[in-house]
């Protein structure tokens, strides 16, 4: 005998999941393992549907069933009688499931799990893929389990194969006039009563710095649509974190929604006997009192709630010092390198005091640069511990007018809290908005796992959890950042992993390859490495690291520091979201910078005032990200960019550098534009201040875009580079020695790419006989161009070359003519080798070669086809040679 059931006070998903099993295990019999929702009860006594045959529990015989499906629920305290025989052995028991894993979760022979926003859509799609025909009535009833899981698809648990299910659905008829009445209901007068009830007694705690609402009630008889009640309570009144417990009859219902991550719902609940996700949950208590109920409802809140962040989350570490060796000056030149206003001054690694911006330069003004920093440091200050709450943190610093406040673990400094820091993270948690329990929060610490799972491979979202384990392993934490963690957003394709460890990126790197069998690339000076894997993937490792620049344009200098400071050396703020590895928060978006409002806002804009003078290869990177992702630079990033050309900051860049900007530009996409965008910002002059990029100039590099397009198309076997192409076409207009002199300057190294350039001249040549002979008063002079002579001009040529002059020129007879050779001449060649010209009787020696030549030019212009017309070419030609020596 097979079952199909689910868990108790079963709902609409509940419903639609056994019927979907239904299509998927004909031979089934469906039942209920307890109570239904009161919105089901009445689906069933009103409903003109008759698609289900529901076998009452008391009439299932336990000992007869051989496998149980179960739909919605995988826990055995949920499942009521059925938990009496889910251990039972050779039992075959398959499962189908949304909802997050538990550690008491039971395991069956089949297991489809996927964190959807309804169960229902896992079955509904198996039904797609196994071409199962629904009726427009299953379809509705289907429908309606995904409705009411996601909120009529409003829910941020919501996915896109919800979406993808519910599209099915339609098609097959599925009735959203009857899903609406259904879903939606007006409050009864028992309802109104009863929410009254829930207004009037909620009590707010907080507990480890979250504010719980906790409501209670009760009513005396039983009530359906508890969670439509709480629902509306919470939106009345606009409740971030609440937990309603209502008695009715024998038992006490909780109903539980969360909008904070550090309140999990689904696991509070499961702590009482029930379940759900991490934002919105339910349990029923047995034989247990109101009060009893709210108090264990307490007890695992304070077990269960992740505490907010303290001290050692918002430090920056290790922290920049001063020793008390130090002069005033050494003070200057440290606050001036990294950036920042006020440090701690040390002895060892105890904190003597703190001196500031303003005090070190004062004392400078005032002729005292050799002092001491002991001499005017702060030595009245207030610490914190790295257990400290933001309370504590907040009274330290605004309380007593501290502007940097050392954080210290047993007499040892271990971080500093800047009062920056502690307004960004009072701002984070001010301007959230709130939201229901269902909608993900858009803050800092929104969670990036679901679309890991989505946008990923498989393998590369292993890969990421099995180095957060090792990195918890090493007591070290682990990061995605950068690029990789922007394109996730942005649902751009990007496998190149960045990871940033806090500890030692080596260390774990090495770690990491012992476990998995991968190869190691370290690069101990930047505390860098690479991990390679065996089928060649890899991931570039680093340790969290501070940079600074020594003069304008320079290389940065590198040293160790904490993630926050990490990112805050990267060029935009688009580029600065991380992802944390560690499994405990595995993740979770890390956004010191504000990545993702400009994210949403389409903006690039810089971290600060003096990037583009640290790196100015920067303007061409904030143009080529601009006009990749469509976004538009902040007028402050561009008034930025407009000061440094001024300032004339590209120049003191090496060329090499500038050259790779250029290139990562025309590999690019949208190239033109992002070339039109260095035109307007007067960009082109570092090429060579002899270009000018006019409307004929661009039409040629937009021209040369389609050649290469052409060509890819081809598949020819000949590897070219794109970028030199587009190079050719940009300096166009430069004199051949000008064009050398760029590409000395611009540092383009390798043999065959200086034979491109200097044979720019070969086809300039090329070309303009090309055209002269191609024209159409030649051909009326009856002087066409045979393939040879295209072969002979085109031939010596680099392939870079020749796809330049096919862009450059604007005649479609020339265009042809190098068509032509690309696609037919270049390969052409003789069918006879050296072997067959020996067996025909050449003798050795020059007369070799130029029969091969010759027989190549008959073949080019047609003269000749076949193997035979071949041999037959090359006895002629012996023929008339042994008459010419029998002559003389």
């Amino acid at each position: 005998m097979q079952v199909i059931t689910s868990h108790i006070n079963a709902d609409f998903d509940t419903l639609a999941s056994m019927l979907a099993a239904k299509k998927l295990y004909p031979d089934a019999v469906l039942t209920f393992p307890g109570s239904l929702e009161k919105n089901l009860r009445d689906f069933f006594e009103k409903s003109s549907f008759r698609l289900f045959e529901v076998e009452k529990i008391k009439n299932i015989d336990m000992d007869e069933i051989e496998r149980i499906i179960l739909v919605d629920i995988r826990q055995a305290a949920r499942i009521g009688k059925f938990a009496e025989i889910i251990n039972r052995p050779g039992l075959d028991i398959h499962i189908y499931d949304h909802h997050p894993k538990s550690s008491d979760d039971i395991h069956g022979s089949v297991e489809v799990t996927h964190t959807y926003g309804a169960t229902t859509t896992i079955l509904t799609h198996i039904i797609k893929e196994k071409g199962i025909e629904l009726t427009p009535e299953e379809a509705t009833v289907l429908m309606l389990g995904i409705y009411e899981d996601t909120g009529s698809l409003a829910f941020s648990s919501t996915t896109v194969k919800d979406y993808e299910a519910a599209a099915f659905l339609l098609s097959k008829g599925a009735n959203l006039n009857i899903v609406s009445d259904l879903i939606t209901k007006e409050l009864t007068a028992e309802q109104v009563s009863l929410l009254n009830d829930l207004l009037q007694s909620a009590t707010t705690y907080s507990i480890d710095g979250i504010d719980v609402v906790i409501v209670e009630a009760a009513a005396d008889k039983y009530m359906g649509d508890l969670a439509v009640l709480v629902h509306r309570l919470k939106d009345i009144e606009n409740i971030n974190c609440l937990f309603a417990l209502v008695s009715m009859e024998s038992r006490v219902h909780l109903i539980a929604r969360s909008r904070f991550k550090e309140v999990n719902a689904g696991e509070i609940a499961q702590a009482l006997g029930g379940g759900g996700h991490p934002t919105a949950a339910s349990a029923t208590l047995k034989d247990i009192t109101l009060i009893q109920a709210k108090e264990k409802l307490i007890a695992v809140l304070k077990d269960k709630i992740i505490p907010k962040r303290f001290a050692r989350d918002m430090m920056s570490s290790p922290p920049i010092t001063l020793s008390e060796h130090a002069s005033i000056n050494d003070a200057k030149v440290t606050l001036l390198r990294y950036g920042i206003n006020a440090i701690p001054v040390v002895c060892g690694e105890k904190v003597l005091g703190i001196i500031t911006r303003q005090v070190v330069e004062k004392a400078v003004y005032h002729g005292l640069k050799d002092v001491s920093v002991k001499e005017y440091m702060t030595p009245e200050f207030e610490i914190v511990s790295p257990s400290a709450s933001v309370a504590e943190v907040q009274e330290a610093i605004i309380g007593h007018h501290q502007r940097l406040l050392p954080v210290v673990d047993k007499g040892k400094i271990a971080g500093i809290i800047t009062r920056t820091d502690l307004l960004r993270l009072l701002h984070e948690e001010l301007k959230i908005e709130p939201y229901s329990a269902e909608e993900a929060p858009l803050t800092k610490h929104k969670a990036v796992t679901r679309l890991m799972e989505e946008q990923l491979p498989e393998k590369v979202v292993a890969i990421l959890r099995d180095a957060g384990k090792v990195a918890d392993e090493l007591g070290c934490r682990a990061y995605v950042v950068g690029g990789f963690v922007r394109d996730l957003i942005l649902r751009y394709e990007n496998l190149d992993v960045d990871m940033v460890i806090e500890g030692e990126g080596i260390a774990f790197a090495n770690a990491f390859a012992k476990r998995f069998g991968c190869r190691v690339k370290s690069h101990e000076r930047f505390g860098t490495a690479v991990i390679v894997f065996p089928d060649r993937f890899k991931i570039d490792v680093a340790t969290a690291r501070l940079e600074y620049y020594e003069k304008p344009g320079a290389l940065p200098t590198v040293e160790l520091s904490s993630l926050k400071l990490d990112l805050y050396r990267r060029d935009f703020t688009i580029n600065t979201l991380a992802a944390v590895l560690n499994p405990r928060n595995f993740g979770e978006l890390i956004d010191f910078f504000g990545a993702q409002r400009d994210i949403k806002e389409k903006a690039i804009r810089v971290l600060h005032n003096l990037s583009f003078v640290e790196d100015p290869t920067r303007l061409l990177r904030a143009i080529r990200f601009e006009q990749r992702y469509g976004f538009t630079m902040a007028k402050h990033t561009q008034s930025l960019i407009k000061n440094a050309v001024k300032l004339n900051l590209l120049q003191r860049i090496s060329g090499e550098r500038f050259l790779n900007e250029l290139k990562a530009i025309f590999e690019e996409e949208n190239f033109l534009s992002a070339v039109n965008r260095i035109k307007e910002f007067n960009l082109v002059k570092y090429i060579h201040p002899a270009i000018n990029l006019n409307e004929e100039e661009m039409a040629i590099l937009e021209r040369a875009r389609d050649v290469l397009t052409w060509y890819k198309l081809l598949y020819m076997e000949d590897k070219i580079e794109d970028w030199l192409v587009l190079f050719l076409a940009i300096s166009d207009q430069l004199k051949d020695d000008e064009i050398l002199e760029v590409g000395k300057r611009l540092s383009i190294i390798g043999k065959y790419r200086m034979n491109v350039l200097i044979a720019r001249a070969d086809a300039r040549k090329a070309l303009n006989m090309l055209q002269l002979k191609l024209t159409p008063v030649s051909f009326k002079q009856g002087k066409i161009l045979k393939n040879s002579d295209v072969y002979k001009m085109l031939k010596p040529l680099p392939i870079e070359n020749i796809l330049h002059i096919m862009a450059k020129t604007v005649s479609s007879n020339t265009k042809k003519a190098i068509s032509n050779y690309i696609t037919h001449l270049k390969a052409c060649k003789p069918l006879l080798h050296g072997d067959d010209l020996k067996r025909l009787g050449v003798p050795e020696g020059p007369l070799y070669s130029e029969i091969l030549s010759l027989l190549l030019e008959k073949r080019l212009d047609e003269k000749i086809k076949t193997k035979a017309d071949e041999e037959k070419m090359v006895k002629e030609i012996l023929s008339q040679n042994q008459k010419v020596r029998v002559s003389k």
